[in-house]
């Protein structure tokens, strides 16, 4: 069977690494460290896969526009004290070993800065299988189609036969905009219906679940 996309784009963060929670976690410690109330999780997890500092200007709106750096800071030191302790989702590494075998190229659009994701991907060992990355620092935010454009551009895609991946309505709806094809992964930070309501050809509910339908349909 002819394969339907050349371009695979994922998402980082909830998407093929598990670390959703640790995300959470930090920006409630940042704020600890300000002085304000902790940031409820379900907040936090909305402004995940933003940029960081249009994130945090989220879910902290009523904050002094002076004390964002400072936040940014704090943020920064508890997520980077353990990131090196977060795992890949099961099944990752041969999932996109799989795709690159059958000649897809792969590509990543995050919210992470260009340091972070360069971090994650030395970590983790995916760098190799990456054709093109695009960071938030490095275009705009999604949902802005700027970083799918940059990356369908210096790949030489179309939107027709580009697939994004991603854990959040941010991906999905970057995906919108982009006119490109999405799928929606239910096992990181948004919640399976508020995915489901972007209309993305599927969502899945498991790592397991993402491999079979990638494998199975792109």
């Amino acid at each position: 069977m002819a394969e339907r996309f050349d371009l695979i784009v994922f998402d980082w963060d909830g998407t093929l690494m598990d670390s959703a929670g640790a995300i959470v976690r930090a920006m409630q410690a940042a704020t600890r460290d300000l002085g304000l109330a902790e940031l409820a999780e379900e907040r936090a997890r909305y402004v995940i896969g933003l940029g960081l500092g249009e994130a945090l200007r989220h879910a902290v709106p009523d904050l002094e526009e002076s004390a964002y750096p400072r936040m940014v800071e704090r943020y920064r030191h508890h997520y980077l004290s353990s990131d090196q302790e977060l795992s890949l989702f099961e099944g990752v590494v041969e999932m996109i070993d799989a795709l690159a075998a059958r000649g897809h190229l792969l590509a990543v659009a995050t919210g992470k800065s260009r340091i972070g994701l360069d971090r994650a991907l030395g970590h983790s060992g995916l760098g190799r299988y990456f054709h093109a990355t695009r960071c938030a620092d490095e275009c705009f935010s999604k949902p802005h189609p700027a970083m799918l454009e940059a990356l369908m551009d210096e790949l030489g895609a179309s939107p027709e036969r580009t697939l994004m991946i991603g854990d959040t309505t941010h991906d999905l709806q970057m995906a919108k905009n982009a006119r490109t094809a999405s799928l929606g992964v239910g096992f990181g930070a948004h919640p399976l219906v508020a995915l489901e309501a972007e209309s993305p050809l599927a969502c899945v509910r498991t790592p397991a679940e993402m491999a079979s339908w990638l494998l199975m349909h792109a």
